[in-house]
């Protein structure tokens, strides 16, 4: 059973940079590296100033909406500047036509706010299986890209598919690729041909090939879901249930996390969290809940200097830890830069922004780590304007 999140437990976790419970010391990892390491890569530009505490909340939550036809609250936010992006799924696309259509619309909507960086807009472009616009590149899946006759061939010229097609239509960032290595066949990973390998080399070479193409289009790359969900298995999916991970931190850290190096070490845009709990590293949170994984591992130890994005909010994994806007806060306070609201309603993304306001306003979040977070997904943005 998973313990309960209080302020005491991230305290002390944070206090003694170890993993609560579990006893396990971040080697090499301490806190005072990770403290650095989360330190601003922008300064703090008059902009922020200009923004209302709903608008700079905003700017780190990802919206969504249902059906084809975005509604008029959510026009209103973006207009507002409350809205940082947006993300697209299978029942918002009928053609890549319509969707462009809709991306116009949304961008017209942001052109008449307050806030110049463009809105992200977004999906899951992964290739095979899992492809948000239907018949558009990448049609291999990541197994297989790995079975091919020139593996790293393929995962380039997928990359290079996947930004092509969301450039397209007006998208600027793909939740791909994912990086897990899948440990046995029909798990959750192989089960949907969504990992390369289960060789951490390969899918570490081949997701960063990926990615590197696809950014070469200026079309963002996520890799996830980290620190890896290749151990999972068939039944245990963060979207409808908890799931622990029980792998020793070695295994985790030369298998798991190692396949996320060569995409981090060549630029890698964004980092998607699992919402799996590892006690290996953190017996208390899962992955995009705890700072021991985000700011030990990521940016301690893998040195990951880009923007991170939580998985759906409202995944059944997060069952324990309260409300959409309370899951926000424990993500930002963790050190996500990006909050996807996912359940195609516009009022899960409100609840979020203002449940970060409240914590702001009540200090439950550091202004500072605030600000940083928010420059971080400002030059985001910029470069892919």
């Amino acid at each position: 059973m998973k313990i309960s999140p209080t302020p005491i437990t991230r305290r002390a976790a944070l206090k003694t940079g170890t993993a609560v419970a579990a006893g396990i010391v971040l080697a090499g990892t301490g806190f005072a590296e990770a403290a650095q390491a989360a330190r601003p890569l922008y300064p703090g530009r008059p902009w922020q100033t200009t923004l209302s505490p709903a608008q700079q909340a905003g700017q780190r939550v990802i919206f969504s909406y249902p059906g084809t036809t975005p509604p008029d609250s959510l026009l209103q936010l973006i207009e507002s500047g409350e809205v940082g992006g947006v993300i697209f799924f299978g029942e918002n696309i009928t053609s890549p036509s319509q969707i462009a259509e809709v991306v116009q619309e949304l961008e017209q909507a942001h052109a008449a706010g307050p806030v110049s960086s463009p809105l992200l807009l977004m999906t899951d472009q992964e290739g095979g299986y899992i492809r948000r616009l239907a018949g558009a590149e990448p049609v291999l899946s990541e197994k297989a890209i790995g079975m091919a006759s020139d593996p790293v061939g393929a995962a380039a010229a997928a990359g290079s598919g996947a930004g092509q097609a969301l450039s397209n239509v007006g998208m600027n960032l793909n939740l791909a690729p994912v990086l897990d290595v899948f440990r046995v066949p029909g798990n959750f990973d192989d089960q949907w041909e969504r990992s390369y390998s289960s060789d951490p080399a390969v899918a570490g070479t081949l997701g960063a090939a990926f990615m590197r193409a696809q950014q070469h289009t200026g079309v963002a790359a996520t890799t996830k879901h980290f620190p890896g969900l290749g151990a999972a298995s068939n039944a245990q999916n963060t979207d409808l249930v908890e799931v622990t991970l029980d792998q020793p931190l070695s295994e985790l850290r030369a298998v798991d996390e190692s396949a996320f190096a060569p995409a981090i070490a060549a630029g890698a845009d964004v980092v998607m969290t699992s919402w799996a709990v590892y006690p290996a590293l953190d017996v208390n949170y899962p992955a995009g809940l705890s700072r021991i994984i985000v700011e030990g591992e990521l940016r301690g130890r893998l040195r990951f200097r880009g923007v991170t994005i939580t998985d759906a909010l409202e995944a059944g994994a997060l069952a324990p830890f309260g409300t959409t806007g309370q899951r926000g806060v424990l993500a930002a306070d963790a050190g996500m830069d990006l909050l996807l609201c996912s359940a195609r309603d516009v009022s899960q993304g409100q609840e979020c922004t203002a449940g970060i306001v409240d914590a702001l306003q009540s200090r439950q979040l550091d202004r500072g780590r605030f600000t940083t977070a928010l420059c971080r997904v400002k030059a985001l943005r910029d470069r892919l304007a």
